[in-house]
């Protein structure tokens, strides 16, 4: 049942990445370009899945998940080195690329080489974050 429901949500998901035009290079820079030619249309996107979210964080307070295990606790909201440094990272790839990990993986089904090098890029950062982060706590003292 768990994995079901994953599957149907996952699928959800990816459709409405795909259908939002997310899964769009082309159309992401576009929206990221505020001093060219700017595409507003992903921000409609972004309200549509912010007010959701919003209702369902206000919603587990109270509840439990449908297939056990607990909903996990909203994150700290202390603005941190780390926060700031992997948001700038971050931006720059999803400005670089046009794409962000999400709507990535659910190109892959359509994409072509670059998807797929792309993953596996994302994939090695995500790998090496750790030691990175961990050598740079060592060099500027801890958090």
């Amino acid at each position: 049942m768990r994995y079901l429901l994953a599957l149907i949500a996952g699928g959800l998901f990816g459709a409405g990445l795909l259908i939002s035009g997310m899964t769009d290079t082309t159309k992401v820079q576009g929206w990221l370009d505020i001093f060219g030619n700017w595409d507003p249309t992903l921000a409609f996107v972004m309200g549509g899945a912010i007010i959701p979210m919003a209702i369902a964080w206000q919603l587990t307070r109270v509840r439990t998940p449908l297939v056990g295990g607990s909903f996990p606790k909203p994150a700290d909201p202390k603005l941190g080195r780390n926060l700031i440094v992997g948001s700038i990272m971050f931006g720059m790839g999803w400005g670089l690329v046009g794409l962000c990990p999400g709507p990535t993986i659910a190109s892959i089904g359509f994409g072509g080489w670059q998807n797929i090098m792309f993953v596996i890029a994302m994939a090695v950062g995500m790998a090496l974050a750790p030691y990175f982060g961990r050598a740079l706590d060592a060099r500027l003292g801890a958090r």
